[in-house]
This record gives structure tokens, C-alpha cells and sequence, in this order.
């Protein structure tokens, strides 16, 4: 065989793999699925979050946190930096306030995603954990919530190298969390590209405390959501390239055992629990392509999922809301408070529903 041979055969086998992993990526991006609108009475976008609302969590008061203006690349996103606001659910102006950040702390570079809220027992002081991402980069910041003055008090940033692409986080005391890493990798390129493609389990779980920082569970195609039982005797982790949500129970280690995982037929985000049900609510992609290849004139449509009585032998999943992306682009959380559901994205707009 000849050199001209020997690179031809090379391309071909090439390509041959190369389609296979473009395949692979498609069907676990549900790049077939079409939308069927699904929608809830008394629907309303909320005012002043044009940008997105990548992730919302609630106060047993009735107070939502959310983070608004990411800046993930791919998706469209506003010059502006991103932004904390908190909307009260018991106001019937269902109006979001921008919360006031300190002077000292960077604003112009602050690039919130996902959001917990921990209450300390001891004095009830509440405070805020944001995964920030200033130049692409992944930190933590610990905030501490003044409700008088609706601002925020920046207490510390937390980096370390094994939290090196976090999405979400659980605040578990008042300086220590688990959060999900959804790549293996830190630079862009080899993120956006080489990852995707590849499209290996290779996202993790990790624990941290300013004594202990260790990985706790691995093995996602793309590690997202995650989220506690109210009796804090177990965890929820989304996979949303696997479309499932995996339960563990928490030691007193703060190592994970596994439990089992309840298949949702969706591309799974972000996981907000009912604190009185336990049921678990989730913002879901139903088409992925169509959000990874953002195209203004066929938009990725949203969903929302319930799963409830996950500990069963026979957990109940139910698509509660689906758009096809003309009212609600690329929905990323859901959370309930009252009868209403609040539906976040990740660069849209926020609809408030009542529940059936």
C-alpha cells in the first residue's frame, strides 16, 4: 500500500469516527424531539430579568433568590454584568429587587450561575453561595444576606483546583458545600470541543470544607443540578446528557453511597426540592441541539419535570409545563412556592404560573 493510500484509508476511518460521536452527541442532546406546548394558566414573564435566570431557590419565607446574566459560551448574552435579585412570592406585584453588592467586591466581572441558600441554625443568618465565573474561570462566593437593607455582604471567595468547571452547588454549613463539576477540563477550547465530542463520563461530585476537599461521586456525561431531602439524609444529581437524576445518601464522612437513578426523558438542569413533599421540581432542555446551536428562528423550547416519591420503587416523573420556545427559551429551574411555579432560563426570560 502506497502513502496516498495508507491517508486515504486514514481520512476515511477518520470521518467514519468522527460521525459517530457527531451521532452520539445528537441523540444524547435529543436533537430529534420537537416540543409539544404544554402550558399552565395565568402565565406571566416576570419584569426586569431579560437576561436569564439560570437558577432560583427559595426561603421558607417565601424570598426567591436568583441569579440572572450568565455568560456561558455558545448562547447569547448581554454586556452587562450578572446579577442577584430576590422576588417576593408573597407580593402579588411579583416584582424581582436587585440585590445591592458591596463596593469592594468585582462586579464588573462577576458571572453568577448556579445559586444555594444555607440558614444557620444558631442565629439564623442566611447566606448566599454563588458559583461565579469571572474570564471563564470557576470560584465560589460566600455572601451573607441583609434582608433590611435587601444587599448582600461578601465574606470570601472560594477556589480550588479540584473545583475547576462548577455548575451548581449545595451549601451544607456556613463554609462548606458539594458542587458538581460538568466538564474534566478547565480551557474552553478543549471544553467546548474536544469534550463535547469525546462526550465521556467524566463529571464529578465534589465535597468541600476549609479542613477537607475530596471528590465524592463520579461518572457524568455532564454533571448539573444538585440538591438535598429535607431531612438531609440524602442527595440529587442531575446528569443532563444522561437524562437522569441520581440518588445518593449522605455519610457522616460527607462521602456519597449511591442509591439508585429515576430516568426523567429529558436533558435535566437544575433540581430544587420541595422542603414540605420532598418532591422534586426540575427546569429540563427537551431539545439540547437546538440550545448548544442557538438559531433565533427555531429556539430551543423549555420543560419543566416533577418527580415525586423518588425514594419508592416507583417514583412518579410528570411533565408539568413544555414551550416551544416561542414563550420560554432554554429553561434551566423550576421552583414552586404558594401555587405558583417560577421557571428560570439560562439567557431568557422568567415566567411565573399558577399550578393545576
Amino acid at each position: 500500500m502506497g502513502k496516498l493510500g495508507f491517508i486515504s484509508i486514514l481520512v476515511a476511518v477518520l470521518a467514519v469516527l468522527f460521525g459517530e460521536r457527531v451521532y452520539n452527541i445528537r441523540t444524547r442532546s435529543m436533537a430529534t424531539r420537537e416540543p409539544v406546548n404544554n402550558h399552565l394558566p395565568n402565565c406571566v414573564l416576570l419584569k426586569n430579568l431579560e437576561q436569564g435566570s439560570e437558577d432560583i431557590t427559595i426561603l421558607g419565607n417565601g424570598l426567591a433568590f436568583i441569579s440572572a446574566g450568565v455568560k456561558y459560551p455558545g448562547f447569547p448574552f448581554s454586556d452587562d454584568p450578572g446579577k442577584i435579585f430576590v422576588l417576593d412570592l408573597k407580593d402579588s406585584r411579583m416584582k424581582p429587587v436587585e440585590l445591592r453588592m458591596p463596593r469592594s467586591f468585582d462586579l464588573e466581572t462577576f458571572n453568577p450561575h448556579g445559586i444555594s441558600l444555607y440558614t444557620n441554625p444558631s442565629d439564623d443568618a442566611v447566606y448566599l453561595f454563588v458559583v461565579n465565573h469571572p474570564h471563564h474561570k470557576s470560584q465560589i462566593e460566600v455572601f451573607r444576606f441583609v434582608e433590611e437593607e435587601l444587599s448582600l455582604v461578601h465574606l470570601k471567595t472560594v477556589k480550588h483546583k479540584l473545583l475547576h468547571s462548577v455548575n451548581d452547588i449545595l451549601a451544607v454549613g456556613v463554609d462548606s458545600f458539594y458542587a458538581t463539576n460538568d466538564h474534566y477540563f478547565e480551557k474552553q477550547f478543549l471544553k467546548g470541543y474536544v469534550e463535547m465530542l469525546l462526550c465521556q463520563p467524566w463529571g464529578n461530585v465534589v465535597y468541600y470544607s476549609p479542613t477537607e476537599v475530596k471528590e465524592v461521586s463520579q461518572g457524568y456525561y455532564m454533571a448539573n443540578g444538585i440538591n438535598m431531602s429535607p431531612d438531609k439524609r440524602h442527595l440529587y444529581v442531575a446528569d443532563v446528557l444522561d437524562h437522569k437524576v441520581h440518588v445518593f445518601e449522605r455519610k457522616e464522612d460527607n462521602t456519597l453511597t449511591r442509591v439508585k437513578t429515576v430516568a426523567v426523558g429529558s436533558l435535566v438542569d437544575n433540581i430544587e426540592v420541595d422542603p414540605k413533599t420532598g418532591d422534586l421540581w426540575m427546569g429540563s432542555h427537551p431539545n439540547g441541539w437546538k440550545l448548544i446551536f442557538f438559531n433565533p428562528s427555531d429556539p430551543a423550547g423549555s420543560e419543566v419535570i416533577r418527580i415525586q416519591n423518588i425514594h419508592s420503587d416507583k417514583p412518579q416523573v410528570t411533565q408539568v409545563y413544555e414551550d416551544d420556545g416561542q414563550v420560554l427559551i432554554g429553561s434551566s429551574v423550576a421552583t414552586t412556592y404558594g401555587g405558583k411555579l417560577l421557571i428560570g432560563t439560562v439567557f431568557h426570560k422568567t415566567l411565573i404560573c399558577d399550578l393545576k
